[in-house]
């Protein structure tokens, strides 16, 4: 992430418009109260939402300074791993949930971010939701993200991706700024 991106995630009025707005609207109605897997937490924004949910959160960070970061201020209420959402160190069938929120756009490519829909089907329980959230590509957005990864997810194509990764019972809604799915492993 460039240093503007990376100060408005980690800023108090993104925290509020995350927790105040975009996970109630992404999660309603996604089970939070087991084992949850998040993918791509970053600064730790939406983790500290999902801890107050109930969830048992164990989280997998791809940058090694923002995992570490994670540790510390979690010190252990939080598993953290430092790896990628496309190999999740876990075995078959380890979690209730798997979310992630705001960072498909930052998966590399969109064979990328399938192999990563693989993984989330591997580990999820059977019954097990896949839900998260995006954004959507606007001006504002592509200036944000001048310098950084940025491969903005379709939601027409995200049912069928989400479908060929194993996963099914798919829902996308989108709002002007937005995206939200659900998946179930069956």
């Amino acid at each position: 992430m460039n240093l503007l991106h990376r100060r408005i995630c980690r800023s108090d009025s993104w925290a509020l418009r995350m927790h105040s707005q975009v996970l109630p609207w992404a999660c309603k109605a996604v089970p939070l109260d087991g084992d949850v897997l998040e993918i791509g937490p970053g600064y730790g924004v939406t983790t500290r939402w999902l801890l107050d949910q109930g969830a048992h959160v164990t989280a997998v960070e791809v940058d090694p300074d923002l995992a570490g970061g994670l540790r510390r201020e979690f010190d252990g209420r939080v598993d953290v791993h430092t790896g990628d959402g496309a190999a999740l160190p876990f075995p078959d069938g380890s979690f209730d949930t798997v979310v992630c929120f705001t960072m498909l756009h930052h998966v590399p490519s969109p064979g990328h971010q399938d192999r990563m829909f693989a993984e989330v089907a591997r580990v999820l329980r059977p019954g097990g939701t896949f839900a998260g959230s995006d954004s959507r590509v606007n001006l504002r957005f592509r200036l944000l993200h001048i310098g950084d990864t940025m491969v903005a997810v379709d939601p027409g194509a995200l049912p069928d991706r989400l479908r060929a990764a194993g996963l099914e019972d798919v829902d996308v809604d989108v709002v002007p700024r937005s995206l939200r799915f659900r998946a179930t492993r069956g």
